[in-house]
């Protein structure tokens, strides 16, 4: 009867384990450029190698997160002078909240740090072309270009025109292996730990004063959640009857 719970089991946590996707994905359903998890239940895996003639029953169930879905999000313009929405698959570079390399966002609701540096919505800082955090002088009015070049105009003299100040670290994706981790970031894994770091891509293109919202669909994460909580009560109804068969055969046991 042990094969029965133990394979229940397994199966229980790969359960709960999907319940963790689908209400992480729930809960970014409005942050900009979130990336929706995709969780793959892998085949049944036998818990030890059995000999030819002995069929191994014991089979355990195995869940895990596949990846991101990448598609796009829908773009809502917000007139927000620093707000950007990324083209293609290109992707904004930023720095690791540990200090340690570069991860990497769809999120463009950029903003201005009581330090003077551009920062995310998460509060990241945004990186520029040579890998270090954009830098702001104070008392100037911003704006982002098409092809992410930061402009700084001083208010007291409108006839100036802007200067460029430096040009978001755009990054190409494709060809490169990517993870995703429980923070909603993107990062290039490597054997040492430390992020890897895409290549720059010099012809992305952003849509300013706009954003990409989340590419998560409610009404089909909801769906999802659903089915991940029934699937969760069919493995416990099965180890509740496996403890009833245990218990009826002791019983039959007994009255040897």
């Amino acid at each position: 009867m042990d094969r029965l719970i133990y394979t229940a089991l397994t199966a229980m946590n790969a359960a709960m384990d999907r319940q963790r996707v689908v209400a992480n994905n729930l809960a970014n359903a409005s942050t900009p450029g979130f990336r929706q998890e995709i969780f793959a239940v892998t085949p049944a895996v036998l818990r030890q190698p059995a000999p030819a003639a002995t069929l191994e029953a014991r089979a355990l169930a195995r869940g895990n997160v596949r990846g991101a879905d990448m598609r796009a999000g829908q773009v809502v313009e917000t007139g927000s002078p620093l707000d950007v929405a990324l083209e293609g698959t290109a992707l904004l570079a930023l720095r690791a909240p540990d200090g340690q390399g570069e991860v990497y966002s769809r999120r463009g609701d950029l903003k201005v740090s009581p330090t003077g540096l551009i920062e995310n919505g998460e509060g990241l800082l945004v990186l520029g072309e040579s890998g270090a955090p954009i830098s702001v002088p104070p008392g100037l009015a911003l704006s982002i270009a098409p092809d992410g070049t930061v402009l700084a105009r001083n208010p007291a003299a409108p006839d100036a025109g802007a200067e460029a100040i430096d040009r978001l670290r755009l990054v190409d994706p494709q060809g490169s292996a990517l993870a995703k981790g429980i923070d909603g970031l993107l990062r290039v894994p490597t054997p040492g730990g430390v992020p890897g770091v895409l290549p720059p891509d010099p012809t992305a293109r952003l849509t300013p004063g706009a954003l990409e919202m989340s590419n998560v669909e409610t009404a089909e994460t909801l769906v999802a959640m659903i089915e991940a909580q029934r699937a969760f009560e069919q493995r416990a109804r099965i180890m509740r009857t496996a403890g009833e068969l245990d218990e009826a055969s002791s019983s039959l046991m007994a009255l040897r």
